[in-house]
């Protein structure tokens, strides 16, 4: 089994790498890749851009900046992960990488960075329930009080 972890750099996606790590700890024998997702480049910044390379170098540093957190959580716990930082619409960009993967679920955290665009939109994690052919758990961060 191999499961998605989907890391947006908010406090509820490192619930759902939490809850990755707890099955994980409970005995769930899993492989887990942290995956992110940028937003893709517009005309209007490579116009800007000395080069691609930069734009490239500049979405990987965000992307690892994002990732970082639960990167930190998996190195503690000393459990192996790989990461992935995709480009384009979240949604979309996630199952192509669980799929590339081969993974066999999805993690993903009740409420993302992308909040006030997800009810404009419609939400990544509702996009990616229904784009996925795996089953998806949306992980609901803790109140205060429960932690």
């Amino acid at each position: 089994m191999k499961v998605l972890i989907a890391i947006d750099g908010s406090s509820a996606a490192l619930e759902a790498a939490r809850h990755g790590l707890q099955l994980a700890r409970d005995g769930l024998r899993a492989g887990f890749v942290l995956a992110t997702v940028q937003e893709p480049t517009y005309l209007y910044e490579m116009m800007l851009a000395p080069g691609a390379d930069v734009l490239e170098r500049v979405s990987g540093a965000v992307g690892s900046r994002a990732l970082a957190p639960a990167e930190a959580l998996f190195k503690e716990a000393s459990m192996a992960y790989e990461r992935e930082i995709g480009v384009g619409d979240p949604a979309t960009t996630l199952v192509e990488i669980a799929q590339r993967y081969g993974c066999t679920a999805i993690l993903m955290g009740a409420r993302g960075m992308s909040a006030l665009r997800g009810v404009l939109l419609g939400s990544v994690s509702q996009g990616v329930i229904q784009r996925a052919a795996v089953p998806v758990t949306i992980v609901k961060q803790a109140s205060e009080e429960e932690r």
